[in-house]
């Protein structure tokens, strides 16, 4: 296995050795294929309380409750999940919480589901409109970097954060009959 291949299958890796790195205690996330070797890595972790949420607004009351308790979450997320977060967001923002949000895209490279094109062709503007400062990893390479300053960004600098993570990056999405 070259360098290469190993850096692309260990980009979840990456991603959980920072939420270690930074003291996240609690991730919310709808179950999703992109994040789903993530989400075993803080399934498995006694140290993350791992919260499956019925929608991803629910995600953002997760976010404010573990700032007001001195904890950090982080919520794991599909492109298409930002936009039923809009309105739960100006409460990061109006409240000065920080936010760590990380978003598998749908609609980019080789999508097979057309509904999924419309939000993730505007999920970076959405996010940048609702006061996110918005990173995009594009290769495996770049996760550890790209992660580790978004999540100091976030919890140094009590802001909301959001790290895009391309379809490229986490793979094609192949339709199974």
């Amino acid at each position: 296995m070259d360098d290469r291949t190993k850096t692309a299958l260990n980009w979840p890796e990456a991603i959980y050795a920072h939420f270690r790195r930074v003291g996240i205690r609690q991730v919310g996330y709808v179950p999703d294929a992109g994040h789903s070797r993530l989400i075993e890595l803080c399934v498995h972790d006694p140290d993350i309380h791992d919260v499956v949420l019925t929608t991803e607004e629910e995600g953002v009351g997760l976010v404010a409750g573990a700032a007001l308790g001195g904890e950090r979450a982080a919520l794991l997320m599909q492109s298409s999940g930002v936009g039923n977060c809009i309105n739960m967001f100006s409460l990061l923002g109006n409240c000065g919480f920080p936010c760590l949000l990380l978003v598998t895209m749908r609609g980019e490279f080789a999508e097979f589901n057309p509904w999924q094109v419309p939000m993730g062709a505007i999920t970076e503007a959405s996010l940048k409109l609702c006061s996110f400062l918005t990173y995009r990893v594009e290769e495996p390479g770049d996760v550890d970097e790209i992660v580790g300053a978004g999540c100091d960004m976030a919890f140094n600098g009590n802001l909301p954060v959001a790290i895009l993570l391309a379809q490229r990056l986490i793979g094609r999405k192949e339709w199974t009959k």
